[in-house]
């Protein structure tokens, strides 16, 4: 499992590290996986294979850790282990805050759209009931009705969400997919992705839910007249 401690771990936006959790018991030896079963001319003809165990977590070490130095800071993995302790009370907050605010956009005629899984009226919600039992997550995105100009006016106008493309921190995030994080995209390409250029992406963070759809209900007015 490959997880990342930038986002919820760290959860206070600032550090970046990776975890990777090996259990050691995937059989790499049939064959569908050369990097493990031919030798390593770079690290004197080992196979990582042969090592059982200790297959991956020393292929990670011989290989990705030597060639791009990806490894964490004592500092950051301080910074981790102190956000650690708080962990759990911080995502019940996340969630709690993510369903009222995705409660209250989907009950704004100024907005089309909510896609959160924790509605009732989103197609996923039963398998999120199912499948994530204590709440949907804290990130979701919703489309205005309106057009770009519409979507980039409501999150020039928000006061307490920050302008970032980073998710999961302790305070509310706002970002404009289209043309940022999937400006690459082509606007067919967005569309099949299920958003457009009136969408904006939410990731909701610690602060009082009050104040939060307050900031979202005001940005939508000086947005969106009528």
């Amino acid at each position: 499992m490959v997880h990342s401690a930038t986002k919820f771990i760290g959860g206070h936006g600032t550090s970046i590290g990776g975890v990777i959790v090996d259990g050691g018991n995937f059989d790499w030896t049939s064959g569908k996986f050369p990097g493990f079963t031919e030798p390593d001319k770079s690290y004197h003809g080992i196979r990582y294979a042969d090592l059982g165990a200790a297959a991956f977590v020393t292929k990670v070490r011989a290989q990705l850790l030597r060639d791009t130095g990806a490894t964490l800071a004592p500092f950051i993995a301080w910074l981790d282990i102190q956000s650690l302790e708080t962990l759990s009370l911080r995502v019940q907050r996340h969630v709690a805050n993510a369903q009222r605010v995705a409660e209250y956009l989907d009950s704004n005629s100024k907005v089309k759209k909510v896609n959160y899984p924790g509605l009732k009226n989103n197609k996923y919600y039963s398998l999120a009931k199912r499948y994530f039992p204590r709440g949907a997550g804290s990130i979701f995105t919703f489309s205005v009705n309106g057009d770009v100009n519409a979507a980039k006016k409501t999150i020039d106008s928000l006061q307490l969400f920050s302008q970032l493309a980073n998710v999961a921190d302790a305070k509310s995030l706002v970002i404009h997919p289209s043309t940022t994080t999937h400006q690459q995209l082509s606007p067919a390409e967005q569309r099949a992705a299920g958003f457009g250029p009136e969408t904006i992406r939410l990731s909701i963070g610690l602060e009082d839910p009050d104040d939060l759809i307050w900031d979202l209900g005001q940005a939508l007015d000086k947005a969106i007249p009528g």
